[in-house]
């Protein structure tokens, strides 16, 4: 009796967890929706809370090193004080909105290489290590997101790789502690004085904030720390600007003057 006591301790014998979304495929703002399926084990639990939270890969940079980490970003609790009998199954429906700043993980049908999201599911059971759950899920642009990339696309970009950096992107109203940069290879015509171009999108729920940085061969572009090249719009507005031009012009005064946009 005493043994068995002891491996309820460890979590031995104890409930299960499952998370089942509805659509694993959402977009920023979207409400991600779905069930967390809980299995009895072989004694009663009681549960103190079952929770929800977001989780990415970010680079942080301490002194002259960089590591990447798993961050939690946003959380919401589905149940409270939740007991659950032996051999008992317990279904819980959750609706969980993700932030509009959430990075993207698939552009075009294809995943971003470099971006991982996925849906934790933690219980904290009284008494018992939590087993939790984690659940991958595809985050698509925005429809005005889809118009900046199309011109990227449009005007020769070649995708190299995505990440999400610890900190802030001067300028913008940023709410997560981090911010995504999708890098691309510049088109031919520019290739023998930028060697990439980082676009990363801050969206709120009235405009979408678009910053751009190019890498200039034999040095990185930068003014006081500021990246270049900062436009801002109404989602509404968005499809009606002509974003190949206005990235092409932004390119060639990096290329021609070194000036800021």
């Amino acid at each position: 009796m005493v043994f068995k006591r002891m491996l309820r301790a460890f979590g031995v014998g104890g409930p299960s967890v499952d998370t089942v979304l509805s659509n694993p495929n959402v977009r920023p703002g979207d409400v991600l929706t779905g069930e967390v399926r809980i299995s009895g084990g072989d004694h009663q639990a009681e549960i103190d809370r079952v929770k929800l939270t977001l989780v990415t890969r970010v680079e942080v940079e301490r002194g002259d090193e960089e590591h990447v980490r798993n961050v939690e970003f946003a959380g919401v609790v589905v149940a409270e004080k939740v007991v659950v009998g032996a051999g008992q199954q317990y279904s819980l429906p959750f609706q969980f909105q993700i932030p509009l700043e959430t990075p993207l993980t698939v552009v075009h049908g294809r995943h971003l290489h470099g971006m991982t999201m996925g849906l934790r599911t933690e219980l904290d059971v009284r008494g018992a290590i939590d087993p939790g759950d984690l659940d991958p899920f595809a985050v698509h642009p925005l429809p005005s997101q889809e118009h900046v990339l199309a011109a990227f696309d449009a005007l020769g970009f070649t995708f190299s790789k995505a990440d999400c950096e610890q900190g802030r992107i001067h300028g913008v109203p940023q709410q997560l502690p981090f911010y995504q940069e999708i890098e691309f290879r510049p088109p031919v015509q520019f290739l023998n004085r930028i060697s990439q171009v980082e676009l990363s999108f801050v969206a709120d729920p009235q405009q979408l904030h678009v910053v751009l940085e190019a890498d200039r061969r034999g040095g990185l572009l930068r003014a006081g720390g500021d990246v270049f090249g900062h436009f801002s719009l109404p989602h509404s507005q968005v499809p009606g600007t002509d974003w190949a031009g206005l990235v092409h012009q932004w390119m060639d005064q990096v290329a021609r003057r070194r000036g800021i946009f």
